[in-house]
């Protein structure tokens, strides 16, 4: 059986994810990401064979959880200090929803017997990504949108995505949607 390269994330409206595409500040040696690629990843898993895949699948269905609203708001890079390879759009502080339904997706992986990630959870959206920039070079742009605010989105699923590797960037394919309950 093949495998697949999988992650779990929250997507985002098109309104927001094509007000986000809008920030492009067009520097040489940053690639904004298509709107379409835009997300908040819950957990990557690298690549996960069919049979683990299914297993996963009905963890992530078994997950209850409530909807709850989540600020899109200042943006960032990483690393934090030194040439920047990610500029990220934040979630603002402390969002017990976000990190419960993190927690779960963790003991998810677990159960069917994949790696957590052991880091700590920075929750953010990938806006894009930067290769031989200066942090002096992207400073002007991160000041001048520092308290930009995307506005609220409503968290009412997560996804169980596949992507695909292609030279435009990657290619994303929703495997499994889990809703919040009613």
């Amino acid at each position: 059986m093949s495998a697949k390269r999988l992650f779990v994330s929250i997507e985002l409206p098109d309104s927001v994810t094509e007000r986000l595409g809008e920030l492009d500040p067009h520097l040489r040696g940053v690639r904004w990401l298509e709107p379409r690629q835009m997300h908040l990843t819950l957990a990557f898993l690298g690549n996960v064979p069919a049979e683990t895949q299914k297993m996963f699948s009905e963890k992530l269905r078994a997950i209850s959880w409530k909807s709850f609203f989540l600020p899109l708001t200042g943006l960032g890079t990483f690393p934090g200090k030194g040439w920047p390879k990610i500029i990220w759009i934040g979630v603002g502080t402390g969002h017990p929803h976000l990190f419960q339904l993190h927690k779960r997706v963790q003991e998810a992986l677990l159960a069917v017997g994949l790696e957590p990630d052991l880091r700590s959870f920075h929750p953010h959206v990938t806006l894009a990504r930067c290769r031989d920039v200066s942090a002096e070079a992207i400073r002007p742009f991160l000041k001048s949108h520092a308290d930009f605010d995307a506005g609220m989105i409503h968290v009412e699923s997560f996804c169980l995505n596949s992507s695909q590797l292609t030279p435009n960037g990657s290619i994303y394919t929703a495997e499994l949607i889990c809703q919040a309950l009613r």
